[in-house]
């Protein structure tokens, strides 16, 4: 994984956006938060460092199945 400095914090280049965990961009097939969940502890494996769960992905559900 390619990483870069964003000021002083060093950040992946690819991150994980957390929408379609949050029903924003689903087509009709329903969540899976068990899924989501495996992906949100799978990705810092993979190097990656930056999770995006903005709160307009579904106000605080991608943020509390990754806690």
């Amino acid at each position: 994984m390619q990483h870069a400095m964003l000021g002083s914090l060093r950040v992946s280049r690819i991150g994980l956006g957390a929408m379609t965990m949050a029903d924003t961009y689903t087509s009709g097939g329903g969540l899976d938060d068990a899924e989501s969940i495996r992906a949100i502890h799978r990705v810092p494996d993979l190097g990656v460092t930056h999770i995006n769960t903005a709160e307009p992905c579904d106000p605080f559900h991608s943020e509390e199945i990754g806690a």
